[in-house]
């Protein structure tokens, strides 16, 4: 019987590592070992914990490199935003783009046609400067909250990803982002992605308990983004795609840094 339990225990840790590798190299282009094995079931769940370890130590660890390095801040922004979309393969601003490529054409029945061009539209292009310039511009602005935008941005966008998958239809049965749909397991797969977006309130409100306020906004101008920025959405395709949750990723992260200014000022 013993024998049966750590046999259990040690299966369960192995898929649940190679998940997660797994979660690892469809969201990033953060290299993993050939001879490691993943596993791509289930991988949705470990996307805000992707976003948290991405911009909570990847990103705030460069941007105090070149703090260090006495670097300007508007060049330190920058070079973020393109250590932000270049950890990510520009999967979610490519997503963006489609989507807004889509939301272009009037006629509903033609929008997934379109968005299955692999050319990027005037309306593509023009979401992907406004989506980088809100980021921009919030991320200058903060100031001493940079590290808490870095931290929680992309856990907050991921997580809305996260929602969208487990609330609302998919449209595409053999769609790239079909799968996620698919094995979502409810409500045990929204764990982690609620772990990760109180750990960012906590760890503000610890930082500075005296404004244990902002920790709250935080969490209700997320939750605030995240349900009304998915119906948005919703209404306007009827369901969702890859470039959608693409597209619920990069604007939630744009929208909620551009409120964190709000909420710490």
């Amino acid at each position: 019987m013993k024998k049966c339990f750590f046999t259990k225990l040690i299966e369960g840790v192995k898929n649940t590592s190679q998940s997660f590798l797994g979660a690892i190299v469809f969201y990033t282009i953060i290299p993993v070992p050939s001879f490691w094995q993943l596993e791509l079931t289930r991988i949705a769940r470990w996307a805000p914990l992707i976003g948290l370890v991405m911009g909570g130590i990847l990103l705030n660890l460069i941007d105090l490199i070149l703090l260090q390095l006495q670097v300007a801040v508007l060049t330190r922004t920058a070079i973020i935003l393109v250590a932000w979309i270049g950890i990510t393969g520009g999967l979610h601003l490519d997503g963006a783009m489609d989507t807004a490529d889509g939301l272009g054409v009037s006629d509903k029945t033609r929008r997934l046609e379109v968005m299955q061009d692999s050319r990027s539209g005037a309306f593509g292009v023009i979401v992907a400067i406004l989506i980088l310039l809100l980021k921009f511009t919030a991320m200058t602005e903060l100031g001493d909250y940079r590290w808490l935008g870095l931290m929680g941005g992309p856990t907050w966008g991921r997580w809305a990803q996260v929602w969208a998958i487990a609330r609302y239809p998919y449209l595409k049965p053999e769609g790239k982002g079909a799968f996620h749909k698919e094995l979502i397991q409810l409500p045990q797969d929204l764990g982690i992605g609620i772990v990760c977006i109180l750990s960012v309130s906590a760890i503000a409100s610890l930082v500075e308990p005296e404004k244990w306020y902002i920790g709250i906004a935080m969490m209700l101008s997320g939750w605030l983004i995240t349900l009304a920025g998915n119906f948005w959405f919703y209404l306007q395709f009827e369901g969702f795609t890859g470039d959608i949750y693409g597209a619920v990723v990069e604007w939630t992260e744009a929208i909620w840094l551009c409120l964190l200014i709000i909420i710490t000022s």
